[in-house]
């Protein structure tokens, strides 16, 4: 069984104090401070992030990353797109799949989540995970063993400006299965709100994390998946075939992967799990400045191992990570300025890049 790792609250709680501090009071010796446009507070990047921010500064990186909490990635690609003065000055986090879907943006399908069109080619810095959560549902009920059978019950996802959380997880069961708010019970809340309604009996079936990388071989089971394990009762899982991942992609132009977990992987996953993904990344505008990419690449590359000691998001970090579904079209010039210099470029080969809707 792989082994996973998981973030303990006294290093996080020390991380944000410390975050408090710089905030405040900046050292006089940190290097140039960049914003980042994360999720909510207590999700994984913010977590982590957090931390790396502390780690560069006391190294004297040239360049600093600033953790921003946000309503999630959602909200990201929506200021991100209609705010230009942050284009040249701002990373945030994103997804590929969520570029591509913003495309989309206004349609009858998206508006609700995305109400107007954001067809911008933003580039990519770094992939930082390989995210599951919204494309596989988890439950204490294991009579309910497939997508079609959550029709008409009670269903809790995350919010509506969550990607992974709330919006990929209402794509698929609406234009796969057929599950929509019409016909059964589907509430936006928080991901502690959904954990603990199905922890409480007051939901039937809920999402649930999980992060991995390109080999498939390392895997992060965040907190909320370790909340249902405390319970002592036998979760079952509820997965996807790779048709339903095709047909997902079909309908909406996008690449989610198709990933079979291996038994064992997640608690009480007696036997292989279909589940869809898709890949995070950090991403910037064109105009974002070309020394701040390459700065920003170079911190990264040079801290990412001792980070994996530090938060369990980065357990799963390599430069295999940075690199997967880069491309010459879609990487950031000053980022790709330094993958060529550490000798990382060709790693990108080995994965299918990001592309832009057609």
């Amino acid at each position: 069984m792989t082994k996973f790792t998981t973030i303990g609250r006294r290093i996080a709680a020390t991380a944000v104090a410390a975050a408090g501090l710089f905030l405040a009071a900046p050292s006089a010796k940190a290097g140039e401070t960049i914003p980042v446009l994360l999720c909510p507070f207590g999700c994984g990047p913010m977590a982590g992030d957090t931390i790396l921010m502390n780690q560069l500064i006391k190294q004297d990186s040239p360049v600093v990353l600033l953790p921003q909490e946000t309503p999630g990635y959602m909200y990201n690609i929506r200021e991100m797109g209609r705010n230009s003065n942050k284009w040249k000055d701002f990373i945030f986090k994103t997804e590929d799949t969520l570029i591509q879907l913003a495309y989309s943006g206004g349609s009858d399908d998206m508006k609700e989540f995305l109400p107007e069109e954001i067809n911008i080619p933003w580039k990519l810095l770094y992939g930082e995970a390989f995210w599951g959560q919204g494309k596989f549902l988890a439950t204490f009920d294991c009579s309910i063993k497939t997508m079609a059978d959550v029709k008409g019950k009670r269903i809790a996802l995350g919010l509506r400006g969550q990607s992974d959380w709330g919006v990929f997880s209402r794509l698929l069961l609406e234009h796969v299965y057929g599950v929509t708010p019409d016909n059964s019970d589907i509430r936006h809340i928080t991901p502690g709100q959904l954990t603990q309604q199905l922890i409480d009996g007051v939901a039937d079936v809920a999402v649930t994390p999980i992060g991995t990388e390109p080999s498939l071989s390392k895997f992060i089971i965040p907190g909320p998946v370790r909340q249902l394990e405390a319970t002592g009762n036998e979760i079952c899982y509820v997965g996807v075939t790779p048709e339903d991942i095709d047909t997902l992609n079909a309908k909406f132009g996008t690449t989610f992967l198709y990933v079979e977990l291996p038994a064992d992987t997640l608690p009480s996953q007696s036997t292989p799990l279909g589940i869809g993904m898709n890949r995070g990344f950090a991403a910037v505008h064109s105009e974002f400045d070309d020394e701040k990419a390459y700065n920003v690449v170079m911190a990264i590359a040079g801290i990412g191992e001792d980070m994996k000691d530090l938060h369990g998001l980065w357990s799963i970090w390599s430069p295999e990570l940075m690199t997967c579904g880069l491309s010459e079209e879609n990487v950031h010039p000053g980022a790709l300025r330094a993958y060529k210099e550490l000798g990382w470029w060709d790693l990108a080969a080995d994965c299918t890049a990001m592309t832009y809707p057609e």
